[in-house]
């Protein structure tokens, strides 16, 4: 009985060992063991990355979420203790939110369509209407992407009071539909990259058939532009709804026409006056007004809720967006 364990034991260990010193075996080992590697150090990169992204978001929202008198409670750090909406609705309050959302968003998608009418005409022309002197334009035109906006503040804004545009958000769309509106020139250079890949037997016909440079650009270029053009709208809308120097220059934002960033801006600077002015502090008790913390706070929170619309919206448009961004070619 004995005896027959021992074998056992034996034919066991020869077995293992047999098994180690195979080289198929071994070499499928080290696959798997090399795809395990990979796989696992790219998952921990992968949840590194979205935690740095994700952290401040997650924080804000949080920080938004707790009872103003948390901010006194020094135990609380993440998890509010009490939950509330109090913090949102003194930041509303704050920002004038509803007049100055839909302010916001009417400015940035007139802005957007004019600066796609705009750009994707110049980048039209820059890709196939050959004249003297295109490149040198071109040229131009891509100056303006690295030539500093504060460079041309002074003469934009005598240019605009002698057209009595300071104060009104005409000045915007002016500069959106002349294609000098946010960034112009990169709309232009991506109009202009995506119409030279289309193939010239589409204008061709077209104008075969005996439709004219506009009738061509209109009904044949700009449909098979989808993605470019989907690229340079989200731009468009999103730099124009953060936008906060051009909208200065031209003091567009006002009372009657309260926007989110100047709004945001000028209440950051001197929060305490902001809720003076605005009611906020009749809200809350004297020991909280007091803590900066609380200021900070309603800052904080300010910032989130200026740029939750654009979140909300990027979550029905972000697969065309990565769709358009590949067409386009602007990765690489």
């Amino acid at each position: 009985m004995k005896t027959n364990i021992i074998e056992q034991i034996r034919a066991s260990y020869h077995g293992v060992v047999n098994d180690i010193k195979d080289p198929k075996k071994n070499a499928k080992r080290s696959r798997k063991a090399k795809a395990f590697g990979f796989s696992f150090v790219r998952s921990i990169l992968l949840i590194g990355l979205c935690f740095v992204i994700l952290f401040p978001t997650i924080q804000q929202i949080l920080m938004a979420l707790r009872a103003p008198s948390d901010v006194n409670n020094p135990a609380v750090i993440w998890i509010p203790e009490n939950w509330s909406i109090m913090n949102i609705k003194i930041a509303s309050i704050v920002l004038d939110y509803r007049h100055a959302v839909f302010n916001t968003f009417k400015l940035s998608a007139i802005s957007m369509i004019l600066q796609i009418g705009s750009t994707a005409l110049a980048g039209y022309a820059f890709s196939r209407l050959r004249f003297k002197g295109s490149n040198i334009l071109f040229l131009l035109v891509i100056l303006t992407i690295v030539i500093p906006p504060q460079a041309l503040s002074l003469a934009q804004y005598l240019y605009f009071r002698d057209l009595g545009l300071i104060g009104k958000e005409g000045s915007i769309y002016l500069m959106s539909g002349l294609g000098m509106g946010i960034r112009s020139g990169i709309f232009i250079y991506i109009f202009r990259s995506f119409f030279r890949g289309l193939p010239k037997e589409l204008e061709e016909s077209a104008m075969i058939d005996g439709a004219g440079v506009f009738r061509t650009f209109w009904s044949v270029m700009l449909p098979n532009a989808r993605g470019a053009l989907v690229t340079v709208g989200l731009f468009a809308f999103v730099w124009q709804w953060n936008d906060a120097y051009f909208v200065k220059i031209f003091e567009v934002s006002t009372q009657d026409f309260p926007l989110l960033t100047m709004r945001l801006i000028n209440a950051a600077e001197n929060m305490y006056a902001a809720l003076f002015y605005t009611g906020g502090l009749s809200l809350i008790g004297q020991d909280v007004w007091e803590n900066p913390v609380f200021l900070a706070l309603i800052s904080n929170v300010s910032a989130l809720l200026m740029m939750l619309p654009l979140l909300i919206m990027y979550l029905f448009v972000q697969k065309q967006f990565v769709e358009s961004i590949e067409r386009t070619g602007i990765v690489g």
